[in-house]
């Protein structure tokens, strides 16, 4: 039996997550109505894992989440409104130690808990078995942490730009567990990174374009999310538009990002399995990094794959970090991994193997 602690200030919400949880089946439930009720239960009921709501009284779900990494450190999936504000808020707790977050469905609850219920059940269970990971503490830890290992100055350094043909490009899968862990490696990239920069992250819609403007304050290369087609350019890290596949063409003889739908023959979105094909497809395997980390699923380990035995070199994130060591995992698996790193060490493998 997973145990299991939902928490949230509505007691319409508490009881329908807790008919989903004992529907199905393996779940032994207990119920708090705020952060301070949250913060007791993790001590006394011990909890497997944690719903965490943002929005309570007496005590926010930031709060709590803090006291709860400092006391007794537990898997938290967060239940978040599809605001900018809820991303925001949402991208805090991740930094604080979440491991992931389920959009909590606007409007009246009971006609729209169906919406998420496969995707909370789903993250419930992979979140109960992830490793949690310590956090710095928000983006000021992480910019003080790049200026002091790459002697960064207070200005953004001019990225230098080079032309993308002949050159290449880093692209990079990743799911549960992938803000936190992004933010432990694009901000090693020194803004002479030559290379462009392509993420996959699987995201709901209202969430690319404020983790996108969060990265940008923290790395020294551009971060933008891929919303309408953009050539691709050196010195700039493309995050995939949530609800839609991120692909490469080429327009006039420039490589260029393009969002298209999500097609439904692919189980994640943005799919870096689609992504991958469309490198192969448009540009040089030799002048390719594939970067795979943590998350659920399989979801780009076949194209990654081929992109190595096709003269490219990947990297999977190793077991010893990876929150959910599942997409990384199936790379290895099939041969596709060129090397095997924790992510503390992946930012300096891409500076080394791209020349700065």
């Amino acid at each position: 039996m997973i145990k299991i602690l939902i928490v949230d200030d509505s007691a319409l919400m508490r009881r329908q997550l807790t008919q989903v949880f004992t529907a199905a089946g393996d779940f032994e439930i207990h119920q708090a109505r705020n952060g301070v009720e949250a913060v007791e239960e993790n001590r006394t009921f011990k909890p497997d894992v944690v719903t965490l709501d943002i929005n309570m009284p007496e005590m926010d779900g930031l709060s709590a989440l803090s006291l709860i990494m400092a006391e007794r450190p537990v898997p938290v999936v967060m239940v978040s409104s599809l605001t900018e504000k809820g991303a925001l808020a949402t991208f805090e707790a991740l930094n604080l130690g979440a491991v992931d977050y389920v959009a909590k469905p606007g409007g009246t609850i009971s006609l729209s808990i169906d919406k998420i219920l496969d995707e909370l059940v789903k993250k419930v269970r992979t979140a109960s078995r992830a490793r949690i990971k310590p956090r710095l503490s928000g983006a000021k830890g992480l910019t003080q942490r790049l200026r002091d290992d790459r002697n960064v100055g207070a200005e953004r350094p001019v990225a230098v730009r080079r032309g993308v043909v002949g050159d290449g490009l880093v692209i990079v899968g990743v799911s549960t567990g992938g803000p936190g862990t992004l933010e432990e490696i694009l901000p090693y990239l020194p803004a002479t990174f030559p290379w462009p920069v392509l993420v996959a992250q699987h995201m709901p819609p209202a969430f690319t374009k404020s983790f996108a403007d969060r990265l940008n304050q923290t790395c020294a290369l551009q971060v933008v999310e891929a919303s309408s087609p953009m050539p691709v350019e050196p010195g700039v890290i493309y995050i995939a538009k949530g609800g839609a596949d991120m692909l490469v063409s080429m327009r006039i003889n420039r490589l260029t990002v393009l969002p298209k739908p999500e097609q439904q023959q692919y189980l994640w979105h943005p799919s870096v399995e689609l992504l991958g094909k469309s490198v192969l497809e448009h540009c040089d395997p030799s002048r390719v990094i594939g970067v795979m980390l943590t998350g659920m699923g399989y979801d780009g380990a076949d194209s990654f794959a081929e992109i190595k035995r096709r003269g490219g070199r990947t990297i999977a994130e190793s077991e010893e970090s990876a929150v959910v060591f599942g997409m990384p995992a199936e790379l290895i698996e099939r041969g596709g991994a060129s090397l095997v790193l924790p992510s503390h060490k992946i930012a300096a493998q891409l500076n080394s193997w791209v020349g700065r």
